[in-house]
C-alpha cells in the first residue's frame, strides 16, 4: 500500500484515477486546486490527522460505505476523490437530481464486472439528501454485499433525510468548516502554484486584503478561492490584489441558514439559550441572522412567547404580555419597522429575571396526576346545584374565602391521598419574590388556625 501510496503522490493518480485531479485552465480555480493527496488536505485534522482511524483506513485500502455531513467547500467532494486514489478504486459520480434507479442498476452491472478484475468501486453521491426512496433503497442490497462503495456528500442533517436502513449501513464523518488560517494556507498555495494556480502570473495580495478574504469566506474553500480569482482578473498593472479588489469580488455575503433545515433549528436553540442565560446581545444577533437569512419573524415570535413563560415566567408575569404584544405589533408593521418591538422583546426578556418554577410546577402537578388518577373530589368543595347533590353532603363544609378580612381560610382543597403536596415553590428572583411572601404569610395563617383547633 505504501508504495502504491508513493507511485500516486508521484503520478497524481493510481491506475485509472488520474483523471480524477487533471484538470485545465478553462476550469475554476477552485475545481483546479482539488488537492491530491491526503497531506494536501486543509482542515479536517479530526479525520484525517496521523492516526485517526478514517485516515488509517484509507492509507490501508479498508474504506467502507461513509456519508460526510458538513458545511459548503469543506471538502467532502475532494476527500472522496482522494480515497478513490489511495484505494485504487473506480470513481463512479451520480447525480441524484438526473440519474434514476436505472443508471443506479447500469453502475452496480459496471462495479460487478469490475469487481471480477479486482478492481473496487466508489459510487460518489454529491447531495445525497436529494436522493427519494427508490433511489436509496436501490443501493441497499449492493452497499451491503459490497458490490459498490457508497460515499455519500451531503450539507444536511444525515439524521432527517437518509432512510435508517441505508443510514445503518455506513458511517457519518462530520466535516467542520475551515478556520481562517485553513483559509490562508489555501490562498498562499494559490497563489505559489504555477502549474495548477495563479503562480505563473506573479501576483502580490495585500496582507489586509488576505485577512479580509479568509474571514469572510466562511469556512468555504470554494467560495475563497472563487473570489480569489475573481479579485485576480481584474487586478491591475501592479499585479497587487487589494482590499478594495476583494471586496469587489466578494459582493454580497449572504447569511448561512436553510429554512426548514437542521441549522432553522440550531439557530432557533442559539436563540433560546440566549435568552434563557440573560445573554441580549447573543440573542439579538441569532435573531438577526435569522432575519438576513430569510425567516419568518413568527418562528422567533412563538419561540419568545414560549420562552417567557417557561424561563421568565412568574419572575417578571409582565414578560408574557410585552411578547404577545409584541407580535401584534409586527403584525399591524409588517417589516421592517416590526422588527423594532421584535429587538425590544428580545431585550427585555434576556434581561428579565428567569423562574423556572410555574414549568417545574406543571411537570410536578401532571406528575401527581398520573399517579393518582381516580381520586375524588373531596366533598366540600363540590358544586351541589341539585337538592339530591346537597342531601348527599355536596359542599357541606366549604367556607368561602371572603368571609374572613384576610380573604383567607385555610381549608383542604387536595384529595387525601395528596395532602401536604407542593407542587408550586415560588423562586427568589422579581415578582416571585412577593409570591413567596403571601404563601409565607397564609402557612402562617394556617398554623395558628391548626393550634386554635
Amino acid at each position: 500500500m505504501a508504495d502504491r501510496k508513493r507511485r500516486d503522490e508521484e503520478t497524481g493518480g493510481g491506475r485509472g484515477t488520474g483523471s480524477l485531479f487533471a484538470g485545465s485552465v478553462s476550469q475554476p480555480l477552485a475545481a483546479r486546486m482539488r488537492p491530491h493527496t491526503l497531506d494536501d488536505v486543509v482542515g479536517q485534522r479530526h479525520l484525517l490527522a496521523p492516526g485517526k482511524p478514517l485516515r488509517e483506513a484509507i492509507e490501508k485500502g479498508t474504506v467502507g460505505s461513509m456519508i460526510f455531513w458538513g458545511p459548503p467547500g469543506t471538502g467532502k467532494t475532494t476527500i472522496a476523490r482522494v480515497i478513490a486514489q489511495y484505494t485504487d478504486r473506480e470513481f463512479v459520480p451520480f447525480s441524484a437530481v438526473t440519474e434514476g434507479v436505472p443508471r443506479v442498476r447500469e453502475i452496480v452491472a459496471e462495479a460487478e464486472g469490475r469487481l471480477r478484475l479486482g478492481r473496487g468501486t466508489i459510487l460518489f453521491a454529491d447531495e445525497i439528501h436529494r436522493f427519494n426512496k427508490a433511489q436509496q433503497d436501490a443501493f441497499l442490497p449492493h452497499v451491503e454485499s459490497g458490490t459498490i462503495t457508497l460515499i455519500g456528500a451531503t450539507t444536511e442533517n444525515p439524521s432527517f433525510e437518509i432512510n435508517g436502513a441505508l443510514l445503518s449501513r455506513v458511517r457519518v464523518f462530520v466535516l467542520e468548516s475551515l478556520k481562517p488560517d485553513d483559509i490562508r494556507a489555501l490562498i498562499e498555495r494559490a497563489l505559489s502554484d504555477t502549474e495548477r494556480g495563479l503562480g505563473d502570473r506573479q501576483l502580490t495580495l495585500e496582507p489586509d486584503a488576505e485577512h479580509l478574504l479568509a474571514e469572510q469566506a466562511d469556512g468555504d474553500a470554494r467560495r475563497a478561492l472563487t473570489v480569489l480569482e475573481a479579485a485576480a482578473i481584474h487586478v491591475g498593472p501592479a499585479k497587487r490584489i487589494t482590499v478594495e479588489g476583494i471586496r469587489d469580488a466578494l459582493q454580497l455575503r449572504f447569511a448561512r441558514y436553510d429554512k426548514g433545515g437542521e441549522e432553522t433549528y440550531n439557530m432557533l436553540s442559539a436563540f433560546h439559550k440566549s435568552l434563557r442565560g440573560s445573554d441580549p446581545q447573543g440573542a439579538l444577533y441569532w435573531m438577526a441572522r435569522m432575519i438576513e437569512g430569510g425567516a419568518d419573524p413568527m418562528i422567533m415570535f412563538r419561540r419568545a412567547i414560549a420562552m417567557a413563560a417557561e424561563d421568565v415566567g412568574l419572575a417578571d408575569p409582565e414578560a408574557l404580555k410585552l411578547a404577545i404584544a409584541a407580535r401584534d405589533a409586527y403584525h399591524m408593521l409588517g417589516a421592517p419597522e416590526g422588527y423594532l418591538p421584535l429587538a425590544e422583546m428580545i431585550v427585555y426578556l434576556a434581561t428579565a429575571p428567569k423562574s423556572n418554577s410555574a414549568k417545574a410546577a406543571l411537570g410536578a402537578a401532571l406528575e401527581a396526576a398520573r399517579q393518582h388518577p381516580a381520586e375524588g373530589v373531596p366533598l366540600h368543595i363540590r358544586n351541589a346545584p341539585t337538592g339530591l347533590m346537597k342531601e348527599l353532603g355536596y359542599g357541606t363544609g366549604y367556607q368561602y374565602a371572603h368571609d374572613a378580612p384576610e380573604a383567607y381560610i385555610p381549608q383542604e382543597y387536595l384529595p387525601p391521598a395528596l395532602r401536604g403536596s407542593r407542587f408550586y415553590e415560588p423562586g427568589p428572583f422579581g415578582f416571585e419574590k412577593e409570591i413567596a411572601k403571601r404563601l409565607a404569610w397564609w402557612d402562617e395563617l394556617r398554623r395558628k388556625s391548626e393550634e386554635r383547633s
